[in-house]
């Protein structure tokens, strides 16, 4: 019986989605060590957005720089270099409220590095993945990042119960440094156009642009086509694009404020204990991991049976996933029970996680040689919300501290979640107008 074999580039699929899993339980575990150490130190809430944001400003300002890294050094490389150094930082900086001048510096050089590996991965995933697989691809690699939140909102608050807010960092540098192995051992380059398993493989044309425009001739009498250089200009005044970069905003904005200040919301807004929560606080997480999936499958469902084409697709996805989101942040803080709170928080976070399925893979549509870079300065506008959510939400708690007295009423937490909520509605406005499914940039 001939033996079935395991196509590569499925295996590159699953340690990406690995590796965007063990860096949001970096994010989500640094929320849960940092807020349970600076609450033991009299941290205020806005001391405590500021540090949370911190990680941020590195991250922005990576974005379009790892994109352009990708893109001349390759994906693969850059991608393993980014877990290298972050979880080194993780290994080796204390978790101490009191020492801010360390802890802003490692919480930027975290970000810096993490900020390079969604450019090298949508560079590696447009290297590797045909048209036919990117949406489910794409939707699964990403997912990750909602299935490593969800593991770090079950294990971590016991963790730092019984281990001290520290433990977070070693475990998080462990799993760094696990994941690093796997990729040095299993991580490979692409076939190129000319090589025989190229075609097999459906690797039809190379999907990352070279210096010149020029056609080389290969050894079996065909060519590859080397294209011109990053069109920056046409990427920045392109319609679409700016419909993917407003879209990205305001999902990191709702994702960064809910990873960030749901911890708080669960504590203070409610008055209940992480820990004793149990299972149920990872649900928002697992439910975006669950809708994610669901998306790219039926994105490429839709796609590859041609019920609606790539636009139709992108907008119908994308519009559904951000409507109901907006609805179900707008009456989060309206539910004052553990169980209401847990089911409108998975509510919106699933239905965002559903859009993504819509405005995260339609870079890779119209432009498949720059995912890359056109990644980059979309996740450089999420970033930006995550600086300015998560500050914002410290702010807007601090004043309803003065307020109200403390955070335990529903108008405390109107505003935090109001803005998303509005901000959702806008994005699928925009991007219902002036998307498209179409390749715009050879």
């Amino acid at each position: 019986m001939k033996r079935i074999r395991f196509p590569k580039r499925y295996l590159i699929v699953i340690l990406t989605f690995i590796s965007t899993c063990v860096c949001y339980i970096e994010r989500v575990g640094f929320s849960i060590g940092y807020t349970v150490a600076a609450d033991a130190a009299g941290v205020n809430q806005s001391s405590k957005g500021t540090i949370l944001s911190t990680f941020y400003y590195g991250y922005a300002c990576s974005q379009v720089p790892g994109g352009w890294a990708a893109q001349k050094l390759g994906g693969r490389r850059i991608l393993l270099v980014s877990f290298v150094i972050w979880s080194l930082t993780c290994a080796f900086i204390p978790l101490d409220p009191n020492r801010v001048v360390i802890l802003v510096v490692a919480r930027l050089l975290v970000g810096v590095a993490q900020g390079f590996i969604f450019p090298s991965i949508h560079t590696v995933l447009a290297e590797w993945v045909p048209p036919h697989e990117r949406s489910r691809s794409v939707s699964l690699t990403t997912s990750g990042m909602y299935l490593g939140a969800a593991a770090g909102m079950l294990f971590l608050p016991s963790l730092v119960k019984f281990r001290g807010p520290q433990s977070v960092f070693v475990a998080e540098a462990a799993l760094g440094a696990m994941w690093s192995l796997l990729w040095i051992k299993y991580a490979s380059d692409p076939p190129r156009p000319e090589h025989p398993k190229a075609t097999a493989a459906s690797f039809g044309e190379s999907l990352l642009p070279m210096k010149r425009s020029q056609k080389v001739k290969v050894e079996n009498g065909g060519s590859s086509v080397k294209t011109a250089g990053i069109p920056w200009k046409s990427i920045i005044f392109c319609l679409p694009v700016w419909a993917i970069v407003v879209n990205n905003f305001t999902f990191h904005y709702a994702l960064y404020v809910l990873m960030n200040w749901l911890p708080t919301y669960f504590e203070q807004g409610l008055q209940l204990s992480l820990h004793d929560m149990g299972s149920s606080k990872m649900m928002p997480y697992l439910n975006m991991f669950l809708f994610s999936n669901i998306g790219g499958v039926m994105a490429d469902h839709l796609i590859t049976r041609k019920i609606l084409s790539v636009t139709a697709t992108r907008k119908f996805l994308n519009t559904i996933g951000f409507i109901v989101a907006s609805f179900a942040l707008v009456a989060l803080p309206l539910f004052r029970t553990a169980g209401g709170a847990v089911f409108c928080s998975s509510v919106a976070l699933g239905f965002l996680a559903l859009g993504r399925a819509g405005f995260a893979v339609n870079h890779m549509d119209i432009a498949p040689k720059y995912a890359g870079i056109v990644m980059g300065v979309s996740n450089t506008a999420g970033t930006l919300a995550g600086i300015i959510g998560v500050d914002l939400t410290g702010r807007l708690l601090e004043a309803a501290k003065a307020n109200y007295s403390d955070l335990s009423t529903p108008e405390s937490w109107k505003e935090v979640f109001l803005i998303p909520g509005l901000l959702c509605t806008f994005s699928s406005i925009v991007f219902m107008l002036f998307s498209t499914g179409e390749k715009i940039f050879d």
